[in-house]
């Protein structure tokens, strides 16, 4: 099938007039018949129907035109970009929500003031079908943690370990356990927990089975956002990676705990073909991770010639 054909029937049903689309289009009304009778005989169903006003898509027309519409637009754009000179291959990240909420974000724009303009896109989601879409080919890095049920062994992509998260737990603000951290997992047994996936839940039930308690994890959220808002009008505390801390709303803060469950932060990339600038961007992904070098301890500082003097006069 042609895209001219195609182009043909969705103008017909965008003007809803064969003489009309023919005016548009330059084409004899004869031509835009024929052009949509033949598509009709490939589909091998009547795309369009005659009412008092024009013409209308049946409902199979109806169904072709949103798959044609999509199709015409990406055919467009791949022409414009071939036009403009837009080979770059684009750059395409997955991060986890935490992850995506602040450290690969300014990963990438540590990239972009290393490397110049580059087409990137991020896409945020659950580490098992970021990993997934690793090895379907339709992200070129995923930054992902190994929370339950765990990262599978999968021999077509690399794994690049990052570092270690602590979990934290987030607090509305004006909790009475606010700022007095870190707590032990006992001092919150009387509260109640949102949870928003399956392997953060999990990750708190073993927590706190290790500490011999059971959570009470009686509220359930759709994702990360709703999560905080539950935390943040006071339903319920939950358990989140400190990766997040630095990018939380203002209603909400956190409280450490001693002996925290951990997650490891893995990026993973494709073996075969990788794109050029995952390199980099895995080097700024593991800088975010470093442990900072120590600082020196602030020397007094010395006394002024006189006061030396004197002090010197002292001892003699």
């Amino acid at each position: 099938m042609e895209l001219t054909v195609w182009r043909t029937f969705v103008t017909v049903c965008r003007l809803g007039s064969l003489s009309a689309a023919a005016a548009e289009l330059h084409h004899t009304q004869s031509a835009v018949s024929r052009q949509i009778a033949g598509l009709e005989r490939q589909l091998g169903a009547a795309l369009i129907e005659r009412h008092a006003r024009g013409v209308r898509p049946t409902p199979a027309g109806e169904v072709f035109r949103r798959h044609a519409v999509a199709t015409l637009d990406e055919a467009d754009r791949a022409v414009r970009e071939v036009r403009d000179g837009a080979f770059d291959r684009p750059l395409a990240v997955g991060a986890t929500p935490s992850l995506a909420a602040g450290i690969v974000p300014e990963a990438v724009r540590a990239l972009l003031e290393q490397a110049g303009s580059l087409r990137w896109s991020l896409l945020p989601g659950l580490s098992a079908p970021l990993h997934n879409r690793v090895i379907a080919g339709d992200l070129d890095l995923a930054v992902v943690t190994d929370a339950p049920p765990g990262l599978p062994h999968e021999p077509r992509v690399e794994r690049r370990f990052l570092g270690l998260d602590e979990m934290v737990v987030a607090l509305p603000v004006g909790h009475p356990r606010a700022g007095h951290g870190p707590v032990p997992l006992q001092a919150l047994a009387d509260q109640t927990w949102v949870e928003d996936d399956d392997g953060s839940a999990a990750l708190l039930r073993q927590h706190a089975a290790r500490a011999g308690l059971t959570a009470r994890i009686e509220l359930a959220a759709a994702d990360l956002l709703g999560k905080l808002a539950l935390v943040a009008t006071g339903h319920a505390i939950a358990l989140i990676p400190g990766v997040l801390a630095r990018a939380l709303r203002t209603d909400v803060t956190t409280v450490g705990l001693v002996d925290p469950p951990t997650r490891g932060i893995y990026a993973v990339t494709p073996r075969r073909d990788p794109h050029p600038s995952a390199a980099p961007l895995l080097d700024h992904l593991a800088a975010a991770f470093a442990p900072s070098p120590p600082q020196p301890r602030p020397q007094p500082p010395s006394p002024p010639p006189a006061d030396r003097k004197a002090a010197t006069d002292r001892h003699t």
